[in-house]
C-alpha cells in the first residue's frame, strides 16, 4: 500500500496543486469582479448574479476539498516513508496553509445570503486567507534568501491572475445573462481596464520571480524549471493576443452597442482565454515538483546536447525485430520469481524498478513516433486542404484516426498478442496494456464520429466541440507531469520533445473551438480555419524527427547511480 502510494504521490500532488490553484483562481477573481467591478446596485441582477455567485462559492468549496486532501495525502506519504509520528507532521507548514485555505473556502461557500446580495468587502478576507495559503507552500516560502521579494511577488503574481483569468468567467456570465447596454458598456470597460493593469503586474511579477528562479540562461532550456516557465510565457503571448481582441472588441461595443455579433465574440474570446489560462495554472502546478532552475547547477541539459538530439535526420522507417526488444517488467518478474532471485530496487521509492533500454527497445520505439507521426502529419494535410472547395473530399480526414487505431493496438505492447507470448485475453490483466486498448477503442469511436461532423451527418455544435476539447485537455495534460529525479538530463531531453508537442496541441484545439464558435460575421475564423490543420502537420513533424539517446549514453548516464557498475548496454543480469 505504501509503495503503490508512494507510486502515484508525484502524480497525485501536481493534480491536487492544480485543483488548487484553478478553484482559488476562480473564487478570489470572482470575488474581486462583484466587489470592484460591478459594486454598483444598478449593475447587480438575479439573472447573472445567481449563476456568478454560485460558481464562487462551488470554486471555494472545491478548494477546501483539494487542500484537506492534500493534507492527507502528503501526510500519509511523510507518517510512511520516515520515522514521523502524525503530532509532529501536524505541525508543518503545508498542514497549517491547508488547513488555513479550507477554512476560507468554507467560509466562502457558507457566506450569508449565499453572495447573491449588496457587494460585501468583508468577502475579500477569505479571499486574502485563500491566497495567503497557497503562497505559504510556494516556492518563494521555502527560500532562506530574499524571502521577502519573492513572496511578495508570488502573492501578486496571484492575485493578478486572479483578477484577470478568474474574472473572465463572471464576465462573460454577465454578457451572456444581461441585455442591459448600459451594464453591458460599464462592465466591459471596467474590467478591460483591470486586465491590462493586471497584465502589467503579471509581466512584472514574471520577469522578477524568473531572476531569481532561473538565474541564467543556460538554465531557461537547460533544466525544467526553465522549460515550464518558457511554456507559460508562450502561453501569456496567446492570452494578450486573445486580450486584445477582446480589447477592440470592447471598444467596437461602445461605438455600436446594438452589435449582437460583438457581444456574442467577446463571449468566445473569454472562453478560450479561460481554456488557455487553465493550461497556464496546469502548467504552473507542474513548476511545483520541480526545483528552481537556479538550484540545479548539475546535470543541466547544454545547447550543444540539444542541438545534437533535435538536428534534423532522417525518420526511422525500418522496425528492429521482436527478438532485439528486452523482457517486459511482467516477464523479468516471472523469471526472477521463477529463480528464487529478488529484483533490484528502484531508483525513487514507489518506482518501477531499474530497467535500461536495449538498442532495439529504442528503435521500437523510434519506429513507432514516425508512423504515428506520419499519420498525424497526413491528418493536419487532407485538414488543411478541406478548407479549399476544390479539395471537398479531403473531409476524410478523421477516418486518419483509424489508421493510428489499428497501428497502435499492434505496436503499443509488442509482449502481447499478436506480437507477443501472451495471449490476447491473458494480456488484459495488465493495467497499461488494459489502458492502450481503451484508448484504441475511444480512438475509433473518436474517428466514425468525427467524420460525422465533418460530412455535416452530425449537425450539433456540441457535438462539433468534442474534438477541439479532446486537443485542447489533450495538450493541458502533457503539461501536467511530474519530473523524474533520477537521469535528469535523459528525461528533460524527452520532455524538450514533448512541450512543443502539447504547445502545438492546445492552441489547435482553441483555434478550432473559435472556429467553430465565432459568429459568421467574425473574419477571424477564415485565418483560424487555418491554424488547427497548421498545427497537426507540425506535431506529425515533430514525431517523426522523435530520436532517443543512444544505449551507451544512457547507460553512462545511469551508472553512477548504481553500487555495481554496468559493463556494457545489454539485459541486466536478472532477466537471463
Amino acid at each position: 500500500m505504501v509503495t503503490e502510494l508512494l507510486g502515484i504521490f508525484g502524480f497525485l500532488t501536481v493534480i491536487l496543486r492544480a485543483v488548487i490553484l484553478c478553484a482559488q483562481t476562480f473564487a478570489v477573481g470572482g470575488i474581486i469582479f462583484i466587489c470592484f467591478i460591478a459594486r454598483e446596485p444598478w449593475i447587480r441582477s438575479d439573472a447573472w448574479v445567481r449563476p456568478a455567485a454560485r460558481l464562487i462559492r462551488w470554486s471555494a468549496l472545491t478548494l477546501a476539498i483539494a487542500h484537506i486532501f492534500f493534507v492527507v495525502v502528503n501526510s500519509l506519504v511523510l507518517t510512511s516513508s520516515i520515522d514521523l509520528s502524525m503530532r509532529e507532521v501536524m505541525g508543518a507548514n503545508f498542514v497549517l496553509a491547508g488547513i488555513l485555505g479550507a477554512i476560507a473556502g468554507c467560509a466562502l461557500f457558507f457566506w450569508p445570503g449565499g453572495l447573491r446580495g449588496p457587494a460585501n468587502y468583508f468577502t475579500l478576507i477569505p479571499a486574502a486567507l485563500m491566497i495567503a495559503s497557497t503562497v505559504f507552500t510556494s516556492h518563494a516560502a521555502s527560500r532562506m534568501d530574499d524571502r521577502t521579494i519573492l513572496i511578495t511577488m508570488t502573492t501578486l503574481h496571484y492575485l493578478a491572475t486572479a483578477a484577470w483569468l478568474g474574472g473572465l468567467p463572471c464576465l462573460a456570465i454577465v454578457m451572456k445573462n444581461t441585455s442591459d447596454l448600459n451594464v453591458l458598456s460599464r462592465v466591459s470597460s471596467r474590467f478591460s481596464r483591470l486586465a491590462q493593469f493586471s497584465v502589467l503586474f503579471l509581466l512584472a511579477a514574471g520577469i522578477v520571480m524568473s531572476i531569481y528562479y532561473i538565474g541564467s540562461w543556460s538554465a531557461v532550456y537547460g533544466t525544467a524549471y526553465g522549460v515550464m516557465v518558457t511554456t507559460k510565457a508562450i502561453f501569456f503571448v496567446c492570452l494578450l493576443a486573445l486580450g486584445a481582441a477582446n480589447y477592440f472588441l470592447v471598444r467596437a461595443m461602445g461605438a455600436n452597442s446594438n452589435d449582437t455579433d460583438t457581444k456574442i465574440s467577446l463571449i468566445r474570446f473569454a472562453e478560450a482565454e479561460i481554456g488557455i489560462g487553465l493550461t497556464v495554472i496546469l502548467t504552473a502546478a507542474s513548476l511545483t515538483s520541480q526545483p528552481p532552475g537556479v538550484d540545479l547547477t548539475q546535470d543541466r541539459v547544454t545547447l550543444h546536447e540539444i542541438v545534437v538530439r533535435f538536428a534534423p535526420r532522417m525518420p526511422r522507417f525500418q522496425s528492429p525485430s521482436l527478438d532485439s526488444l528486452s523482457p517486459s517488467s511482467k516477464e523479468l518478474r516471472r523469471k526472477a520469481k521463477a529463480a528464487g532471485r529478488k529484483l533490484p530496487p528502484a531508483f525513487v521509492p514507489g518506482g518501477s524498478m531499474l530497467h535500461i533500454d536495449t538498442p532495439g527497445d529504442i528503435a521500437w520505439s523510434e519506429y513507432n513516433h514516425t508512423w504515428a507521426g506520419v499519420v498525424v502529419c497526413l491528418m493536419g494535410i487532407l485538414a488543411l486542404l478541406s478548407r479549399n472547395r476544390y479539395f471537398r473530399w479531403a473531409h476524410v480526414w478523421p477516418l486518419m484516426f483509424l489508421g493510428l487505431a489499428v497501428f497502435l493496438f499492434l505496436r503499443a505492447d509488442p509482449e502481447n498478442w499478436p506480437l507477443g507470448p501472451y495471449s490476447f485475453w491473458a494480456s488484459f490483466s495488465s493495467s497499461d496494456v488494459l489502458q492502450h486498448r481503451i484508448a484504441v477503442l475511444l480512438i475509433i469511436a473518436f474517428a466514425i464520429f468525427q467524420y460525422g461532423v465533418e460530412t455535416n451527418r452530425v449537425k450539433s455544435q456540441a457535438a462539433a466541440l468534442v474534438f477541439p476539447a479532446v486537443c485542447a485537455l489533450g495538450g493541458a495534460l502533457l503539461l501536467t507531469h511530474t519530473h523524474a529525479l533520477s537521469n535528469v538530463k535523459e528525461e528533460l531531453l524527452v520532455e524538450l520533445s514533448h512541450t512543443p508537442l502539447a504547445i502545438f496541441a492546445v492552441v489547435a484545439g482553441w483555434s478550432r473551438w473559435l472556429e467553430i464558435r465565432l459568429p459568421e460575421s467574425n473574419h477571424t475564423r477564415r485565418y483560424l480555419a487555418w491554424v488547427w490543420p497548421v498545427c497537426f502537420i507540425m506535431i506529425g513533424l515533430i514525431l517523426m524527427n522523435y530520436h532517443e539517446a543512444d544505449t551507451a549514453v544512457v547507460v553512462q548516464n545511469v551508472a553512477p547511480l548504481l553500487k555495481a557498475p554496468i559493463a556494457q548496454a545489454s539485459l541486466p543480469p536478472f532477466s537471463a
